[in-house]
């Protein structure tokens, strides 16, 4: 098994927004803020090479939405998924599966593309993977969550009849080496793959833990459905991740890519940072 790191580029959203309750006096140390109040982002995806798999974990935002649309989120950066993926010998079309943690737009609007005024699966060969609890409330989606569950980006999946379920099992063996546990805070059953690589166990955070800054347990996004849900599970997936010295994989940090983590004073904190290519 390889694993490579697949940057889709970066975006901004409100610091305030991002850390929630946490002052801005405090959380700006941590991801400085721009004049707009806006701090930058990653996009970072994952590419698993096995055998005659290959497998992409979560799409980024896409290219496929209007100028209005991506005026809001500042996309920049040379990054995409496609010149990423070149850049390891592969296409588009070389994936097999697509693996979504969930159905944010900034998660799946890569997994669809637009051609003229059509909308079919970037990913022509690909199974792509959710589970049907996410699934149903992604396409009927609360009033306070609609506007991150675009359908163009969720409906041609599943009319392609390229969309296949995961079940609902806590650490459920999904693949050879890679377990998936559930988490129910930031949205209904985001998915986590927990990833068996060189000795360890590498864990792909989504938005339980978007970057380093929000490891401290009150930094909890102010987008989280059910942020009480999101502390609990956060608090438990730290003390298993220092138990079991879990390298975590972080989707949105600008600067990290992978973290360990240690006890400290002030609670479990990082121990050090580094490239998923230095493991």
């Amino acid at each position: 098994m390889k694993l490579h790191t697949i940057n889709t580029g970066l975006f901004k959203l409100d610091g305030g927004a991002m850390f929630g309750v946490v002052p801005k006096a405090i959380w700006q140390k941590t991801n400085p803020a721009d004049v707009n109040n806006l701090c930058t982002w990653a996009m970072r995806c994952l590419l698993v090479e096995d055998g005659n798999k290959l497998i992409l974990i979560d799409t980024g935002i896409g290219n496929k939405q209007d100028e209005k649309f991506f005026s809001h989120y500042y996309l920049h950066g040379d990054d995409s998924m496609e010149n990423s993926l070149g850049s390891l010998g592969f296409s588009l079309a070389d994936v097999t599966d697509v693996f979504l943690t969930h159905l944010h737009f900034d998660h799946v609007g890569g997994a669809v593309v637009r051609t003229q005024d059509k909308l079919s699966p970037t990913f022509k060969n690909a199974t792509y993977w959710s589970n049907e609890r996410h699934w149903q409330w992604a396409v009927e989606p609360n009033a306070r969550e609609k506007a991150s569950f675009l359908k163009e980006n969720i409906l041609p999946i599943q009319e392609s009849g390229q969309l296949k379920f995961i079940d609902e099992v806590e650490n459920l063996e999904w693949q050879n080496n890679i377990n998936i546990s559930f988490a129910y805070g930031h949205t209904d059953a985001m998915m986590l793959p927990k990833i068996k690589y060189k000795d360890k166990t590498l864990v792909y955070m989504a938005d339980l833990l978007p970057s380093v800054g929000h490891l401290p347990l009150p930094y909890v996004m102010a987008y989280d459905m059910f942020p009480l849900k999101t502390l609990t599970e956060k608090q438990a997936f730290l003390e298993e991740a220092v138990d079991k010295n879990y390298v975590l994989y972080l989707e949105h940090d600008p600067v990290n890519e992978c973290c360990t983590l240690q006890r400290t004073e002030k609670g479990i904190r990082v121990a050090e940072t580094f490239k998923l290519s230095d493991l």
